[in-house]
């Protein structure tokens, strides 16, 4: 599934939780994500289903624009023909639907805050702020509880982050978010202000937006010697004013803990005084005396906001396997700027971007790139590669047979053309098309070999040919599927796809395939294996015919690798052998032939 470009398309949609019952957080968090993205000239819209509820009151408090609303009339929810298409979608949901997770993956990729639902695993992209890191599975990509500080843009640059302790009389802030349905507020309210003849408090209950502001809750009387204030704009910028802060796990407790300004929690919820807990907050109790506890300082770890970071994306998303395109992958890593998925199908593991890719496939990326990563530029390593390439001939001539003429061979990412020439002195007639304009020069004037500047299967190209190669160049595709189609229409009648590419069922992978990703370079798009790759061509009109299992590193086996530190250690060939006979090799060739169609 792709998206449709040519429909009109806004930026970024935000959906919050906007049900009674769910408390004013979430909500509230999509607002200010919604206005602070505005303020940074992005395109933001806050999805606000049709509902009995008055939420005038907070936009007020919270300087919000209505405009910014987008309704369920709007988007066309309602008979399901969804008629916006976006960048993409952040939810902030608590718990997600499946079907509704599925409907909003119609219009845009999906980005979940704090998603706690069964159905996490299903989101393109995950962000932690209040969730404590590993309590739910799968990790985040971005976990910080920093994010929840406000944009520098809607916020004063006075923002304080340590509390004056020389103040005569202690401040003390009660807030239990914009709805408080427990009513925790005023019953702790209630339990202060019989400490305040002993002590002298300045008690201050913040009720919510959303709250019911009678003084009064079921048994609940609120003595009038209390402050009761509906609102503080920009609360993060005041935290810092008090010397004790008492709410529930949320964002008040982080931003109030990041001012400096000491915290206790009630739990409304066992959730709640679970979250509390591993996160380490302090829990309210009228027996401890109230002055000083030690607030949670949770060390910024990104000088970045929610907003900022938000504002960087741009996510490039599978909604099937670009390999076989089967719908039913499951995410089996996740980093800051990318998602892994496993089709479930065929095996590949592809990669889901939340930022693009910066690499061009230009002069330097043979050279400065390359010699980073090889001790040497592409040129410098020319003849090893070609000396590899001729070996590569060998096993496709044993594939083709006898030919009347000269095989024709189609190199495609074909570089400087050490490939182009092994199979020119090996017998073949060789062509490549290559991205890089320099190295196409270099094989034209150089070479004294055909190439043509372009990017595969973009480039029209009218030969067919006996044989079409991809040497470390398929894992770059974003739609396999696409490209490997094509190579079948320009194959002649029982020719041969060859390819190399990393695996990550050798070593590294095997050892622990999250840090083989980890490493696995921005612009590979899938990963193979030899197993996966046998069931993926077949599905796309080839069978294998042989696989070449290479890139064997005894240094790299867990335990006994730091053993085999050279050629003359016992451990090395050892482990070399061994690397060998099981086929533990981090990259593999394949040689499939084209399937004839009945």
């Amino acid at each position: 599934m792709e998206y449709n470009v040519s429909m009109q398309k806004k930026n970024i949609l935000i959906v919050p939780a906007t049900e009674k019952g769910r408390g004013g957080g979430h909500l509230t968090r999509c607002i200010s994500l919604t206005n602070d993205l505005r303020y940074m000239d992005k395109e933001a819209f806050l999805f606000i289903p049709d509902q009995d509820r008055d939420l005038s009151t907070l936009y007020r408090s919270l300087n919000f624009n209505p405009k910014w609303c987008i309704t369920n009339e709007e988007l066309g929810i309602r008979n399901e023909e969804l008629k916006e298409s976006f960048d993409f979608i952040i939810l902030d949901r608590y718990q997600t639907s499946l079907d509704e997770l599925l409907r909003w993956k119609r219009i845009g990729p999906v980005i979940g805050i704090d998603e706690g639902g069964l159905y996490r695993d299903s989101f393109d992209f995950l962000i932690d702020i209040l969730i404590p890191k590993g309590m739910v599975k799968p990790s985040a990509n971005f976990a910080s509880p920093a994010l929840v500080i406000k944009n520098k843009f809607t916020t004063n640059s006075n923002l304080r982050f340590a509390h004056e302790p020389s103040r005569t009389t202690d401040k003390i802030l009660i807030t239990f978010g914009q709805e408080d349905s427990a009513g925790l507020g005023i019953k702790i309210a209630n339990k202060l202000s019989v400490m305040k003849n002993k002590h002298a408090f300045d008690i201050t209950l913040l009720r919510g937006a959303l709250a019911n502001l009678n003084r009064t809750l079921g048994s609940e009387k609120l003595p009038q010697n209390i402050n009761v204030i509906e609102n503080i704009p920009n609360l993060a910028e005041h935290l810092g004013e008090y010397n004790l802060v008492i709410t529930h796990y949320g964002l008040t407790a982080y931003e109030a803990a990041f001012a400096g300004t000491p915290v206790l929690l009630a739990h409304p919820t066992k959730y709640h005084k679970k979250l509390a807990k591993i996160a380490g907050f302090k829990t309210f109790s009228l027996g401890q005396k109230l002055c000083g506890f030690a607030a949670l300082r949770e060390k910024k770890k990104e000088n970045i906001t929610l907003a900022e970071l938000c504002s960087t994306f741009s996510p490039q998303v599978n909604r099937n396997c670009p390999v076989c395109g089967a719908d039913n992958a499951r995410s089996i890593a996740r980093f800051s700027d990318r998602t892994y998925r496993r089709c479930k199908q065929c095996g590949i593991i592809y990669m889901d971007r939340l930022t693009s890719a910066s690499i061009k496939y230009e002069k330097d990326y043979f050279f400065e790139s390359y010699k980073k990563q090889y001790g040497k530029t592409y040129l410098e390593d020319f003849e090893k590669i070609k000396q590899t390439g001729k070996n590569r001939l060998k096993k496709i001539k044993s594939l083709l047979g006898v030919l009347k003429e000269k095989p024709s061979i189609l190199d495609i990412g074909c570089a400087y053309g050490p490939f182009l020439a092994a199979a020119k002195e090996a017998g073949f007639s060789p062509a490549g098309i290559e991205p890089c304009e320099d190295a196409v020069k270099y094989i034209n004037e150089k070479l004294g070999l055909q190439a043509i500047h372009g990017i595969f299967p973009n480039t029209l190209i009218a030969s067919s040919y006996d044989v079409i190669s991809l040497w470390l160049v398929i894992e770059h595709f974003t739609g396999c599927k696409k490209v490997i189609a094509q190579i079948r229409k320009l194959l002649k009648p029982g020719g041969i796809l060859a390819f190399s590419t990393p695996s990550f069922s050798g070593i590294s992978g095997r050892t622990n395939v999250r840090r083989f990703l980890s490493v696995s370079p921005q612009d590979h798009f899938t990963v193979w294996s030899p197993k996966s790759v046998k069931k993926a061509l077949s599905l796309l009109g080839f069978k294998v015919k042989k696989i070449a299992v290479t890139g064997h590193h005894p240094l790299r086996f867990p335990l006994f690798g730091k053993l085999a530190k050279g050629r003359k250690s016992p451990f090395y060939w050892l482990l070399l052998a061994v690397s060998k006979l099981f086929r533990l090799g981090d990259t593999f060739e394949v040689y499939a032939q084209k399937k004839e169609t009945t």
